[in-house]
């Protein structure tokens, strides 16, 4: 009665579904090397006492921005753990949207018994400051989508959070870092900035493909089973994610991958696991791109699908080999090695394929790998099909 049940835990694939989770938090970040020794410059002070450091992060969606601040804190907590004692607070103000409930939540990290209501916005920061003496700790305050705090609250909270030590003793018990999708400087109060310094701010890029790869790599290896995946397959997980640059698209495609792969019992993933889940993704090709392609075109297409329904990748040498055999079957005369590569940068500009130039052998060489990361080859083939001969014939 259960059998339909049989492949959930089978370990088939997956073997722990958290690396997977979008909030999960590796030993290590993968693929922005060079912004933490930026982020880890802008706070080169805080190991020396009174001393403590702001920054403002921002970056697209995808950009790993959370992952960074949550890697940063739990790294510099350990790093300095014989110098300084630091605590960190991270705060979505998406969920947490009035300088009260951000207040309440600071406190209620260093005090978890205090109160959660109503204290005015004063005791509250007057409870922080005691707290903040009594542990004798640096707090790094991380307030994660500030901008829903900022639209609908102002910059209050801010300011008095980096005006905490005025007219106490000692200083240098805070330190803020401010991420946000937007340009937030742009709507920060010149008092704010002032004391922020405009020099700390720390823009994030997407990832590019080589981020995207290693992020792949590092969850596949904690998560899947290692037999269960290929180098190739990640590589099309990459190149699937590289135009938006977008991280969490690396866990949707590699979770879908898996879910496919094991509904289907397969105890490896193949092209078309990583394909069917790509298209649900926002780059799927349009119905209608086809049409602007000519006839020998579309059967250069032709043979490019058939070829990656099974592998990951091809080369350009391939494409001529297959466009050759399907010229065969439309009897029709092959075009030059000239055409042939005007027609595979066309289909490439319309976003059919992806090519990719990729160093081989002892690294002097360069071949052109190519992949079909947002559809399934056997669609885009039987679209073609209905389609070409008409063509053809013009």
């Amino acid at each position: 009665m259960s059998d339909y049940l049989d492949r959930i835990g089978s370990g088939l694939i997956l073997l722990d579904p958290g690396p997977l989770y979008f909030d999960f938090i590796p030993e290590t970040m993968v693929g922005r090397e060079d912004i933490q020794s930026n982020l880890a410059a802008k706070f080169h002070s805080i190991a020396h006492p009174n001393s403590s450091a702001n920054v403002v992060i921002t970056g697209p969606v995808g950009s790993g921005k959370t992952l960074l601040a949550r890697t940063f804190c739990r790294d510099i907590e350990h790093h300095l753990r014989n110098k300084r004692q630091i605590r960190s607070v991270h705060i979505n103000c998406r969920n947490a949207t009035t300088n009260v409930r951000v207040a309440q939540r600071i406190v209620q990290t260093l005090d978890p018994g205090h109160p959660d209501r109503g204290l005015s916005m004063g005791e509250l920061l007057n409870s922080l400051r005691r707290l903040l003496r009594s542990n004798e700790r640096h707090l790094i305050i991380v307030l994660d989508e500030v901008d829903h705090l900022l639209r609908k609250s102002g910059n209050d909270l801010i300011y008095q959070l980096l005006r905490i030590d005025e007219d106490q003793e000692g200083s240098g018990t805070i330190s803020l870092m401010l991420i946000s999708q937007e340009q937030v400087l742009d709507v920060l109060e010149n008092a704010v900035i002032s004391r922020f310094g405009h020099t700390n701010h720390l823009p994030i890029p997407s990832y590019d493909y080589e981020g995207l790869l290693a992020i792949a790599r590092q969850r596949a290896e904690a998560a899947l089973n290692p037999k269960s995946w290929t180098e190739d397959i990640l590589k099309l997980i990459a190149t699937s994610a590289a135009p938006s640059g977008d991280a969490r698209q690396i866990l949707e495609l590699l979770n879908g991958a898996v879910e496919h792969a094991e509904t289907d019992g397969k105890s490896m993933l193949e092209p078309e696991h990583v394909q069917t889940r790509a298209k649900s993704i926002p780059q799927v090709m349009p119905e209608d791109v086809l049409d602007e392609l000519s006839g020998h075109s579309m059967l250069v297409l032709l043979g490019i699908c058939r070829r990656l329904r099974k592998a990951e990748f091809m080369t350009s040498k391939d494409v001529e080999s297959m466009y050759a055999v399907v010229c065969e079957e439309y009897e029709v005369k092959p075009r030059s090695h000239t055409t042939v590569w005007k027609y595979l940068k066309i289909i490439e500009e319309l976003s059919i394929i992806d090519a990719r130039v990729d160093t081989v052998g002892d690294g002097r060489g360069r071949t052109t790998h190519i992949s079909m990361p947002h559809a399934l080859p056997m669609d885009v083939a039987g679209r073609i099909e209905g389609r070409v001969v008409k063509k053809l014939n013009r």
